[in-house]
């Protein structure tokens, strides 16, 4: 048999266990978008992907390196490995508006489809469950623990309103931030007082002064989360989560210490005390393996994807991802694919509504067949 012709054999199979798959998987992905649950707490959203591994003859740890929502399905002995991630964490407030519904849907659809190759072929297919990618690092924490060692490609694809196909993202560092002040009423004895909110003013005036002598390809951003108990009380204690990135790790590491000087100009003007306490361990820049990323986009192509989108309509591929981490130990390719709802752009409720429905089920049967026929082609099967 000829090569085109063992890879035209490889394409129909491959097309017609996705299709095989399509109606379950969509039904994974609904329920997943029906019941949103924030990272670290995905104990159903597991449960039910472990499920559905496990119908189609996966092996699956649970609690998987003694994360409770963290799972590894494994199918085959091959000394070629390949692992999809499943993400399945949702934002507070916005539900599934990144779609990780869609992310696991496709990883699931993949691993079930390369699961049929693993037999005749020296392949083992492995998903990871990977818990609170929006902030929470999972993956970097499963990493520390001896996750995704040895993989010869790791795969997942990401929802956004068009197909972009190379991520590009951030480096990213997540901060608590924290003062503490002195309680005082307000109109009697305000002079007792150390106000903890006027803190958090001074400091975002400074952050907004610093942004015109940032680099241009940095962002910094966050939420005050606690402001206060009451208007006539001096504020004793202040809260806020706040985001800084950069293109890389090395540049992260130099910003981050100007964005902390900020957050001192604020305690040192009031009189509080800070603490500023990461939530997770950095998110790096994402290390492209290009000759799979090359294959990606031309099978994607061939199952009708298109990559001309306008730039400004093709700027997820900057978000951040701890996706970056595990690309800087495996070979790994993280492309996005679209549901073509632009302007709706993820972490937007409009967003949240198209990761179900024509667009987001399309996407799901796209994802899975170019991400198999990948992994086929990368690995020479």
């Amino acid at each position: 048999m000829t090569a085109d012709v063992a890879l035209g054999t490889s394409r129909v199979r491959v097309l017609n266990a996705v299709a095989a798959q399509h109606p379950d998987l969509v039904r994974l992905s609904e329920t997943l978008h029906a019941h949103p649950e924030l990272g670290w707490q995905e104990h159903r959203a597991a449960a039910w992907t472990a499920e559905y591994l496990e119908a189609h003859g996966f092996s699956v740890e649970r609690a998987y390196l003694g994360f409770p929502t963290a799972i590894r399905a494994v199918l085959g002995t091959g000394s070629r490995r390949v692992g999809l991630m499943a993400e399945y964490d949702a934002l507070p407030g916005l539900g599934h508006a990144c779609g990780h519904n869609i992310i696991t849907a496709i990883s699931c659809g993949a691993a079930v489809t390369l699961a049929g190759f693993a037999a005749e072929h020296d392949l083992t297919v492995e998903v990871y469950g990977t818990p609170a990618e929006e902030g929470g690092g999972g993956k970097i924490e499963l990493l520390k623990k001896g996750a995704f060692q040895g993989l010869d490609l790791a795969m997942m694809a990401h929802p956004s309103p068009v197909d972009s196909a190379e991520a590009r993202p951030y480096a990213v560092a997540h901060s608590h931030v924290e003062y503490r002040g002195k309680a005082a009423h307000a109109a009697a004895y305000p002079e007792q007082g150390v106000n903890a909110n006027d803190a958090f003013i001074v400091a975002q005036v400074a952050l907004g002064l610093l942004r015109q002598q940032l680099p241009r390809e940095t962002r910094v951003h966050g939420i005050q989360t606690r402001g206060g108990e009451a208007p006539n009380a001096i504020p004793e204690k202040t809260e806020g989560r706040w985001y800084v990135r950069a293109e890389t790790l090395a540049e992260l590491s130099v910003l981050e210490e100007r964005v902390e000087r900020c957050f001192e100009a604020g305690a040192l003007a009031s009189g509080c005390e800070l603490t500023v306490t990461p939530e997770s361990e950095p998110y790096s820049e994402f290390r492209t393996e290009q000759r799979a990323l090359e294959l990606y986009i031309r099978h994607a192509e061939s199952l009708g994807r298109s990559f001309d989108a306008p730039p400004e309509q093709a700027t997820m591929n900057r978000a951040s991802t701890d996706m970056g981490n595990v690309s800087q130990v495996v070979p790994a390719i993280h492309p996005y694919i679209g549901l073509g709802c632009f302007p709706a752009a993820n972490h937007q409720l409009e967003f949240a509504a198209h990761c179900v429905g024509a667009a987001a089920d399309q996407a799901i049967h796209d994802g899975a067949a170019a991400l198999a026929l990948t992994a086929l082609d990368f690995l020479a099967l």
